[in-house]
């Protein structure tokens, strides 16, 4: 982590790739928007897939690291994926991934906002809307899974994720005190 937070502050990034990289990068982000039902975070799964498992570029501890580090950053939910881009490309992969993630989806939500308007209570708008929460939750499941990578080892981060899922479904308890038995079992290094 620490080695991430140098490298961010360093202003460049880790690869200096060339502009036909940089496109495909772009290209890549452009295909993820339509996917990121949900928000951007959604389509994490497949970014992780990309950018380590298929180009290399970051190991599973960066790409972990740029996710959390964007979402513990005040403002958007999708400073992760510029991170990600600035990690991977400087600020050309931060234009390239940024835009690719924000462009088709924004324009889609514009279309469809104003077809929904036009058209809200015919039956296959409704159902239309009812089918993307499944989808979403499924989004969000394989999220998780992927940014578990690299603790799933340790036996105890399976039952601390067991324990929060199921105190998360069974009781109406805060989720800022299952962040405090997360942050308690780390220091204790049971995580």
């Amino acid at each position: 982590m620490s080695d991430l937070l140098a490298s961010v502050s360093a202003g460049a990034g880790l690869h200096g790739l060339d502009w036909p990289t940089v496109a495909g990068l772009l290209l890549h982000f452009l295909l993820l928007s339509m996917l990121s039902v949900g928000g951007a975070i959604t389509a994490a799964p497949d970014m992780q897939r990309y950018l380590v498992g298929q180009q290399g570029w970051l190991s599973d501890s960066e790409f972990t690291a740029s996710v959390a580090i964007g979402q513990a950053a005040p403002g958007p939910n999708l400073l992760f994926v510029a991170l990600l881009g600035w990690q991977v490309a400087g600020l050309a992969g931060l234009v390239a991934t940024l835009v690719g993630i924000l462009l088709p989806s924004t324009v889609l939500a514009m279309a469809v906002g104003r077809y929904r308007q036009r058209r809200a209570h015919s039956l296959a708008m409704r159902a239309f809307s009812a089918g993307l929460a499944p989808l979403t939750l499924g989004l969000l499941g394989a999220t998780g899974w992927v940014l578990l990578a690299p603790t799933r080892h340790p036996p105890g981060a399976a039952a601390l994720v067991a324990v929060t899922l199921l105190v998360m479904l069974r009781t109406r308890l805060s989720p800022l005190w299952l962040i405090a038995l997360g942050a308690v079992a780390g220091m204790a290094g049971w995580v």
